[in-house]
């Protein structure tokens, strides 16, 4: 019973930068994983990058590029996305893992065009 909801998506330039947030409805201290995925029209969806509380993973294609981070005090997930390329143009869907199943946040578009 953990309620996600994403925000921050947008239209930006190529080049350019955008944070995305998801705020969760319980303290994500005790989550196991929370992750962020996106999924572009016509794809799968794919996984972007994960969070524990020892450490974070990316997909190859944003090392470098995005960072994630969650702010435990304000139950918040955090996607920093730098260098922004239009392949990044996708929906965005926060995830959680508490280790009995998953839960989705409802998504928020990206879109990267000049």
């Amino acid at each position: 019973q953990v309620q996600l909801v994403e925000s921050g998506g947008g239209l930006v330039q190529p080049g350019g930068s955008l944070r995305l947030s998801c705020a969760a409805s319980k303290s994500i201290f005790s989550i196991n994983v929370m992750g962020w995925y996106r999924q572009a029209p016509g794809k799968e969806r794919e996984l972007v990058a994960t969070i524990t509380s020892v450490g974070r993973n990316y997909a190859e294609f944003v090392k470098g590029r995005f960072t994630i981070g969650r702010d435990v005090a304000k139950n918040t997930l955090y996607l920093q996305m730098n260098s922004l390329k239009p392949e990044d143009t996708a929906v965005y869907y926060c995830n959680a893992y508490d280790a009995i199943q998953h839960y989705w946040g409802q998504g928020t578009q990206v879109t990267v065009s000049s």
